[in-house]
């Protein structure tokens, strides 16, 4: 059965939604599954596919609200990636029936091989909660008009994603060449912090929007110079003799960022659900340390191996303690992240038709300070819930 894709059609100020079938879509256009096992395809792809489809819900969904009182019933939706492989390990080991037990709640963990999908259904209000980068969060749901709070800050991206250039190890030489990414992405964004190092613009070179299901083939033919990616893509293709990384987001710590995020409304009248979700990831945290159980399961759930899934959980920097968590969320670092996202968001008009500047969406800290309009909060980071999870409270 055919896999369904969306794609957004810019025709000036206009943006059209297309639904295409991903049999006849154009890959380098639209969102392709792919025949790819493991996580390059199923879970690296589509969590990283945020500009092309990043408007979906605010134009494509009819929004439902979700019932904003107390009640018994969750939905939490997350798809496969490296750092979101625990909800799945929780689900089916008992831990989530655990901590649901505890509160007296049910709380049902689905599985999405669509990305994008998973965070449509979410702004929908058909689900709760939803795993959702700190990107994704700003321009579906946010951007959509639903109030949305990270729950869990789970991790962040620390050499997962890498700019690798052909023949040449300075990134200075980027200058000037064809760049294959996938347009509008965590890639596109992590070129443009990479450009900003060497004091530069998109301006100096040229975009070219490559689905990833294509790029490692790219990569070998003689005209593609220059790619940026993720990994297990950055793996392969580092494997080519005489291809050199030359920026990663280890460079830039703490950008690139993996939430368990909730219905701002439904976690206010519901706050043991969000007890439920850091007791959940925090005991799944401490059976990720102990021995390689959780993580075999883990990674053959991903459709990888033990070392597969080790490489890049090496860069990929969990936060497996709530302190440390805590420390993160509530650290003056992700302010300044807030801003350069919702700028990038804005530059390449992600924050929805009517945004006129990068704080046209209010996001709220753990301190209760805002980036942006205050009129306009529909983004959150709190930390109350890993913060009880720290002091024993849960």
């Amino acid at each position: 059965m055919p896999q369904r894709a969306r794609a957004l059609e810019r025709k000036g100020s206009h943006v059209v939604l297309l639904a295409l079938s991903s049999e006849s879509a154009a890959p380098a256009a639209t969102m392709q599954r792919g025949q790819r096992k493991g996580l390059s395809m199923i879970g690296t792809f589509s969590r990283r596919f945020m500009g092309v489809l990043a408007l979906t819900a605010a134009i494509g969904l009819a929004i439902l609200p979700v019932e904003a009182a107390e009640k018994k019933d969750f939905k939490v939706a997350w798809s496969i990636y490296v750092g979101w492989m625990p909800w799945g390990y929780a689900a089916d080991s008992g831990i989530v029936k655990k901590w649901a037990d505890k509160y007296g709640i049910n709380i049902e963990v689905k599985q999405f091989n669509d990305y994008v999908e998973s965070i449509n259904q979410y702004t929908a209000g058909a689900f709760d909660a939803v795993t959702v980068t700190n990107m994704d969060a700003l321009s579906i749901p946010a951007a959509g008009g639903v109030d949305t709070t990270a729950v869990i800050v789970g991790d962040f991206s620390n050499g997962n994603d890498a700019v690798i250039l052909k023949g040449n190890d300075k990134l200075a030489a980027i200058k000037g060449q064809n760049v294959n990414l996938v347009e509008f992405s965590v890639s596109h964004y992590l070129l443009a912090r990479a450009l900003e190092s060497l004091k530069l613009a998109e301006k100096d070179l040229k975009v070219v929007n490559t689905s990833d299901a294509d790029m490692a083939a790219a990569y070998k033919t003689a005209d593609v110079t220059a790619v940026v990616t993720w990994k297990p893509i950055v793996s392969t293709i580092l494997e080519t003799p005489g291809a050199k990384k030359v920026f990663d987001s280890a460079q830039i710590p703490g950008e690139i960022i993996d939430l368990m995020a909730g219905n701002t409304e439904v976690l206010k009248d519901n706050p043991n659900f969000g007890k439920a979700l850091a007791g959940i990831w925090y005991d799944t945290m401490a059976a990720l340390g102990k021995g390689t159980e959780a993580k075999e399961a883990m990674a053959k759930a991903s459709g990888t191996d033990l070392k597969g899934f080790e490489e890049q959980l090496a860069t990929t920097k969990l936060f497996s303690t709530p302190a440390d968590a805590v420390a993160f969320t509530t650290g003056a670092d992700l302010k300044k992240t807030t801003e350069r996202v919702s700028t990038f968001l804005f530059d390449k008009a992600l924050l929805g038709k009517d945004a006129k500047s990068a704080g046209a969406i209010g996001v709220e800290f753990p301190d209760k300070s805002v980036f942006g309009d205050k009129a306009n909060i529909k983004f959150r980071y709190d930390a109350s819930f890993m913060k009880a999870a720290a002091d024993g409270k849960l």
